[in-house]
């Protein structure tokens, strides 16, 4: 027991010594880690480095230098700076929607045609389903022949992906076709599908499969550089000085998305000509906090001075496949600046699909 308490008031010993010169040992002037934070102190002038006779002693410059500001281009006397427009999110952000229009069905869904493009292949190499016919640039993907139960005649589709109307969105048609004869021409594409029930069960299908794969979907550069995800949508302005939104749609499929759009937009439809091309609808406001959130930045906590305001929603033909949407106040027209206006249209915008 004595050789043990010995032998341990040694080692503490030791340990104390150890403590108390430690960081003596170790960064003293002898220790492995000095300080040498000094030695510059101890340097030697070194002759300045000429250069040799027929050599230019070039300066060291800016890679890239900051040019000179023209301050005249700054305005004379105070003026308001514009703040941003709001982003806005309508319909688009439910990933997979189908949306109908007479015997027409698409589905819009909320990812870019190159990044569809995979999804829909995937669909049918999971369904067993043969593709027969690709091209990436046109998006478009036909399937081969095939027989489906308890139907008389086999059966084919067509998949095509274009652009949605909003950024980064896109639309997937559908169209079915039976079988007819062994001729190429008697299997022509028909303007409407053969069996249109057969053609909506095909969408809902792979509709279903996108949502559920949606958030791991790969991209297709060639689809992605050939089918645009810049959108359909834009506002501009008109050399009359008053903006408006231009839309690639043709008249019948944008007049329908713009009455769901004025709704989702606060606004009340009390009437319509469609002949004239005019919904006349009231502002109603913020409804609530998620929309107050919109016009927070430009009206604070006031009430919204356009509330109870009513318009014009004119939508004019612009060719064949596109449309232009203006908003004409017909109350207080003074009560109505370019700001609001860009902002209201910019709201709209968001919603249309």
């Amino acid at each position: 027991m004595s050789k043990f308490l010995t032998i341990t008031a040694k080692a503490g010993l030791c340990a104390a010594l150890l403590a108390s010169a430690g960081c003596s040992y170790l960064f003293g002037d002898g220790g492995p880690f000095r300080d040498k934070s000094e030695d510059y102190k101890q340097a030697r002038e070194t002759p300045q480095i000429r250069v040799p006779e027929g050599r230019e002693a070039g300066g060291m410059e800016e890679i890239y230098p900051i040019p000179p500001v023209n301050e005249e281009l700054v305005l004379a006397g105070e003026f308001e700076v514009p703040r941003p427009t709001p982003l806005v999110a309508g319909a688009a952000d439910e990933v997979v929607r189908i949306q109908s229009l007479g015997d027409n069905s698409w589905a819009l869904i909320a990812i870019p045609p190159g990044q569809l493009w995979p999804q829909v292949r995937g669909f049918l190499s999971a369904a067993g389903i043969q593709v027969g016919r690709m091209d990436a640039r046109a998006g478009i993907m036909e399937s081969i022949w095939v027989e489906l139960e308890g139907q008389p005649v086999p059966s084919r589709f067509r998949y095509r992906i274009e652009q949605g109307v909003q950024r980064g969105t896109s639309e997937l048609h559908v169209k079915q076709m039976n079988q007819r004869g062994a001729a190429p021409a008697d299997n022509a594409w028909p303007e409407v599908s053969d069996n249109v029930p057969q053609e909506r069960e095909m969408l809902k299908a792979v509709a279903q499969y996108i949502a559920n794969s949606a958030d791991s979907a790969p991209v297709s550069m060639i689809a992605d550089q050939a089918m645009s995800a810049s959108g359909k949508i834009a506002l501009q302005e008109s050399p009359e000085g008053y903006t408006y939104i231009h839309v690639g749609l043709p008249f019948d499929r944008a007049w329908a998305s713009l009455a769901k759009a004025l709704e989702d937009s606060s606004f009340e439809i009390t009437d319509r000509d469609r002949s004239a091309g005019t919904y006349y609808v009231t502002f109603l406001g913020p409804q609530g906090e998620e929309e107050d959130g919109w016009f927070d930045w430009l009206f604070g906590d006031e009430e919204h001075p356009l509330a109870g305001q009513p318009f014009e929603v004119r939508v004019a033909q612009d060719g064949d496949n596109a449309v232009n949407i203006r908003l004409v106040p017909q109350g207080d027209a003074d009560a109505y600046d370019k700001r609001q206006e860009q902002a209201l249209l910019a709201i709209l915008k968001g919603n249309i699909s």
